[in-house]
């Protein structure tokens, strides 16, 4: 006989089982395993999930939207939202036909509805299909913001506990607020506001209830009912959808009736987001924008970029642009232009059009064409030369002239002879600047040049005072924007902030202007490039009642015009020539003419301010030591000796061709041409009367006459059907008829 522990017999005495064999242990066990388990399963999910802080975004991934100043839109990429509306502008039957659709218990529910879900569940199998589904606004818009659209358990799940989530973090007008805005509603729209333009071309206020529950009733799958291309899929769709309306009392029967028998007429438009303003500027901004932000928020996406672009003055700018290349470039043989406007207080570019058409050609000629400027290097040479401590009445010796077998020449190799600073610079002589960067010397010119906002490389050669060394427009434009500023400098930008998908600021310009010329200097410079515009090259570019200063410049054979101009507000730079590097047949004027057309416009309603007074020249230090250039050597000679070696040179060359003769006659009209007209303070005045930069190859240690190719005021004007015989076009011909105005030589042929 087996003998049995003393508790088990006690227990059979008492009548009791052990714990391990009853029910309500293992029940307990079992739910406290369910509620373990369920808390760790949350907890695995929660940490797949995005950070709680990020569940207020306003974005879609892997969208862009750039935006200009004023707040309109210039660009979208991706999935994104063309216009975002305010809860309260979106009409309330607009709103209450998508809770009817998609979600009848929304202001009750705290992100998930299991009684909707049941609901859907019976209403489908009753219909035999998917007419109503089970996922809340809330859920829709997590899935909108964070998940994919892969149909899994796991993914159901996250949805579940972000939706909980959200609740938690926003309220119902946020979430609603959201939803309507980023809900993807077929035909490339997205939100509603994008819808009512693309199906009915009207915004969402003009609406009508039935326009309103066909937009509603797109949300579950807007290719399935799309009014363009199912109809009566859609109509089917809406009138549910204002059953809905009516049974959830937000209608009335009656209104409901009315809806129902209205036709469904479409007036279809292109989404708005696929439109580009300004595609020049925006390209411009997207390569800007690793510069501010890492590469993997740049991926990730949601990014809304805010930029300093005046969408009038960009409209203004290209008028000007497309008008010069319609009129001036048709008859002077320039296929291309670029316009850059700066506020250079804070370095904002206002404008900016980087060519004739954006959708032929992408290359921007504000910021990758690498240029010759010509003589609008000449600001910086003398800017030196005044930093130092010379005076503009300083006075240099307009002569033949060469140094280490390097030859500047004048235009049609006439001289001056003796001529202060502020005379070389207001007729664009070339000697003169020659000289004087040989008295302040390399390295300081291009010390300063950088200082003011030139990056490109600067190569210390002889031509360099004559613009011989490729920037670009952008660069040159906001370094003569110092000049406005009494000689601070603001690094040029296009990004004022950039927001994440939550809408808070990652980036945000704080640009420091720095000291890059002395004020008085700046000022001394302004007052002499004022003198350009006023009494010189630069008369084209004159504005009634404001002052202005600039300067232009043009490259070897007229490959290059330029004007850079500014007022104490803004500093405005223009190019025209042939991306193949063509010669033209124009000035610099046409470009002076082109500024004039912009700032015209685009300084109405601006205050008009006066640039500082000239400071007192005597007494004056400099601010910059000069590192005069010590040539190996140099032969000045004078203009009797160039003269009578000019006359032999003609008598041994006297069996050149008739082309070159009339090549020359023609050069030499030009020169006088430009004598007569340089202090001719006419308003808007058209001469060709601008330097041009010699090739940097010809400076050589080669002798003289080598050195041939020269820098030039004036581009030699080419040979056209409206062009009279070489008799005729000579200014040494003697012939009795008088040049032709600025306004015939302007004019097209016939």
């Amino acid at each position: 006989m087996k003998i049995l522990p003393s508790k088990m017999r006690a227990n059979r005495a008492t009548g009791t089982k052990p714990l391990y064999r009853r029910f309500w242990f293992w029940a307990g066990l079992g739910v406290s395993g369910g509620i373990a388990a369920s808390i760790y399963g949350i907890s695995l999910i929660d940490r797949t999930l995005p950070d709680q802080s990020e569940l207020n975004a306003v974005f879609r991934e892997q969208t862009l939207t750039i935006k200009a100043a004023d707040g309109s839109i210039l660009q979208q990429q991706g999935e994104a939202t063309r216009e975002q509306l305010k809860l309260e502008q979106i009409p309330d039957n607009l709103k209450k036909a998508f809770i009817a659709s998609e979600d009848r218990r929304f202001r009750q529910h705290n992100g998930v509805d299991p009684q909707g879900i049941v609901r859907a569940g019976l209403n489908n199998l009753r219909s035999q299909g998917v007419v109503e589904g089970g996922s809340t606004i809330t859920q829709q818009l997590t899935r909108i913001l964070f998940l994919k659209q892969e149909q899994t358990i796991w993914r159901k799940l996250k949805e579940v506990r972000l939706a909980q989530k959200m609740e938690q973090e926003l309220t119902k007008d946020q979430i609603l607020e959201r939803y309507l805005n980023l809900v993807y509603l077929g035909s490339g729209a997205y939100g509603v506001a994008d819808a009512a333009w693309v199906y009915f071309s009207k915004s969402p206020d003009q609406l009508s209830l039935a326009q309103m529950a066909t937009i509603a009733g797109l949300a579950p799958a807007p290719s399935l009912y799309a009014p363009d291309k199912n109809p009566e899929a859609a109509k089917r769709r809406r009138d549910l959808v204002l059953l809905r309306m009516q049974e959830d009392k937000v209608i009335t029967p009656e209104q409901r009736q009315a809806a129902v028998q209205e036709p469904l007429t479409l007036k279809s438009s292109s989404p708005k987001r696929v439109q580009v303003e300004s595609p020049y500027f925006t390209s411009y901004i997207q390569k800007e924008l690793p510069k501010y932000v890492s590469a993997n928020v740049l991926k990730s996406g949601g990014l809304l970029v805010e930029t300093t672009l005046n969408p009038s003055w960009q409209k203004v700018a290209e008028e000007a642009v497309a008008k010069t290349l319609r009129n001036q470039g048709r008859w002077e043989n320039f296929k291309q232009a670029a316009m850059v406007a700066i506020d250079p207080r804070n370095g904002e570019i206002k404008a900016m059009v980087g060519g004739k058409d954006f959708g032929k050609n992408q290359f921007n000629r504000v910021t990758q064409a690498q240029r010759q400027p010509g003589s609008t290097f000449k600001g910086f040479v003398y800017a030196t030369a005044i930093a130092t401590g010379k005076s503009p009445y300083d006075s240099y010796e307009d002569a033949p002239f060469v140094v280490d077998g390097y030859e500047p020449k004048n235009y049609s190799e006439n001289f001056r002879g003796s001529m202060n600073i502020r005379d070389a610079l207001t007729r664009s002589v070339n000697i003169v600047a020659v000289k004087v960067l040989i008295d302040v010397g390399f390295t300081p010119t291009i010390k300063l040049a950088h200082e003011m906002g030139i990056k490109s490389e600067l190569k210390p050669t002889y031509s360099l005072a004559l613009g011989s060394n490729e920037v670009n427009l952008l660069e040159l434009t906001s370094a003569y924007g110092s000049f406005a500023t009494q000689g601070l400098h603001a690094e040029p930008h296009g990004i004022t902030r950039i927001l994440n998908r939550q809408g808070k600021v990652i980036w945000s310009a704080n640009f420091k202007s720095k000291r890059a010329l002395d004020a008085d200097s700046a000022a001394i410079m302004t007052w002499m490039l004022r003198n350009v515009v006023e009494a010189g090259t630069g008369g084209a570019a004159q504005l009634d009642n404001r002052q202005v200063a600039g300067k232009t410049g043009t490259s070897d054979e007229a490959r290059d015009l330029w004007f850079i101009g500014y007022i104490p507000q803004m500093v405005t730079g223009v190019w025209l020539g042939n991306d193949d590097n063509r010669p033209t047949y124009g000035s610099s004027s046409s470009a002076a003419y082109t500024w004039h057309e912009f700032m015209e416009k685009a300084v109405e309603g601006m205050p008009v301010e006066k640039f500082p007074k000239r400071p007192k020249l005597d007494g004056r230090k400099g601010t910059i030591k000069a590192q005069s250039i010590k040539p190996k050597q140099m032969l000045n000679r004078s203009i009797a000796s160039n003269d009578d070696d000019s006359e032999g040179e003609s008598a041994r060359n006297s069996d050149e061709s008739g082309s070159s003769r009339r090549r020359r006659s023609r050069r030499s009209y030009s020169q006088e041409e430009q004598q007569s007209s340089d202090y001719t303070p006419k308003r808007r005045r058209r001469d060709r009367s601008e330097s041009s930069s010699s090739n940097s190859s010809s400076e050589s240690s080669t002798p003289r006459r080598r050195s041939r190719r020269v820098e030039s005021d004036s581009p030699p004007p080419r040979r056209t059907r409206r062009e009279s015989s070489p008799a005729n076009s000579s200014g040494s011909s003697g012939s009795s008829s008088s040049p032709p105005s600025w306004r015939d030589r302007l004019r097209p042929p016939q």
